[in-house]
Parts: structure tokens; C-alpha cells; sequence
């Protein structure tokens, strides 16, 4: 995993969660995701808030205006251009940092340069596959991401799950498990899961 570049996952999990949110039809934003209890909006509030922090966190600026963990419902009319102040703060803020810099401050504590980037990066693209399955897109978490997302989840998800419950169980058996797969059900999602007719 020393090979994944940091900045180009998180601009692909960036990327992902713009067209999840971008795709997501009229009247669907209080559907159920596979966040237990949380609607799509409280997903997207969720995921905005949290790479928020992520830059707030390198910056010491501008930091999330409600808890991620208890989002307020802040998004006005145009999802997609609220969502991109925050997610175009958090690339600069990589981009920024000195070439020589070994750690980065973030929400979950200094980390290295590339893991954090990471971080930031599986939170984005693990609520875009929230997002994108709870209204029926055809917009899987392709392998390519999903392979980079690893360097960060074998590092903080059990960790996180452990000592802040952030993460729902890991499930143990995926039929057909591929790397998205995998990467789902260790994060305790269902790969198979759909929204209910």
C-alpha cells in the first residue's frame, strides 16, 4: 500500500461523491440509507461535515458549523454546489501542505501525509456508496478506489469502531467478494444491501 498516492484517492472518493449526490432523483433526499436511522440528506449533511473538519483540521479554519455525528440539515437547494466548498477545501489543504511534510493534522490526529489524505477519502466514498445505493443509481464503488480506500481502513477503521463506535460491525462472510466488497463489509456495510420497495 506505500504505493497509493494519497491526494489521487481522494480526489477519485471527491469525484464519486460529487455524481452520487449529483444523481440522487427529486424526492428521494429522506430515503433510508444503509446508515441505520439516517436519511440521504442526513448522510450528505454527515459526509460534508466531515470533510469539513478534514480541512479545518490543516487550516485552523472555518471547522464544521454542527457535530458530523449529529448533522445539522444546513444544505440549501443546490446540493452539489454546497457540497463542493467543502470537498474543494479539504484538496487545497493537501495540496498546500509542504513537500517535505511527514504528518498531517487531522480529525482523527496526526497522521502520515498519505493516510491522511486517505482518511479523508474513505469517508467521502464510503457515504457516496451510502448515497448512490439508497437511490438506486447504477454507480457502484468501482476497484480501483476502493483498493486505495484500504490503506486508510486497515490502519483506523477498527481502531475507530473499538474506541468510538463510529463504524457498524464488520460483516464476516461476502458472497462473491470482491476488493468494493470486502472494503464494504469491513466497514459494516452490506454490500447487497437495497433500499426496501
Amino acid at each position: 500500500m506505500d504505493s497509493i498516492d494519497g491526494l489521487k484517492v481522494l480526489e477519485q472518493a471527491h469525484t464519486y461523491l460529487r455524481a452520487a449526490v449529483a444523481g440522487v432523483p427529486a424526492g428521494r433526499w429522506d430515503a433510508a440509507t444503509p446508515c441505520d436511522q439516517w436519511t440521504v440528506r442526513q448522510v450528505l449533511n454527515h459526509a460534508r461535515l466531515d470533510q469539513q473538519a478534514y480541512a479545518a483540521a490543516i487550516t485552523k479554519e472555518g471547522g464544521p458549523q454542527s457535530d458530523p455525528f449529529q448533522p445539522a440539515d444546513v444544505l440549501g437547494g443546490h446540493h452539489v454546489q454546497d457540497l463542493d466548498g467543502a470537498l474543494a477545501a479539504v484538496s487545497d489543504a493537501f495540496a498546500r501542505l509542504p513537500a517535505d511534510a511527514a504528518c498531517v493534522p487531522t480529525p482523527l490526529g496526526p497522521l502520515p501525509v498519505r493516510i491522511g489524505a486517505v482518511a479523508a477519502a474513505l469517508d467521502a466514498g464510503i457515504h457516496a456508496w451510502d448515497i448512490a445505493v439508497a437511490t438506486g443509481q447504477d454507480l457502484p464503488l468501482e476497484q480501483e478506489l476502493a483498493e486505495g480506500l484500504w490503506a486508510a481502513a486497515d490502519q483506523l477503521v477498527d481502531r475507530l469502531r473499538d474506541s468510538f463506535g463510529v463504524f457498524a460491525p464488520a460483516l464476516q462472510q461476502v458472497r462473491g467478494g470482491d476488493r468494493a466488497h470486502t472494503l464494504l463489509a469491513f466497514v459494516g456495510r452490506d454490500p447487497y444491501w437495497r433500499p426496501a420497495a
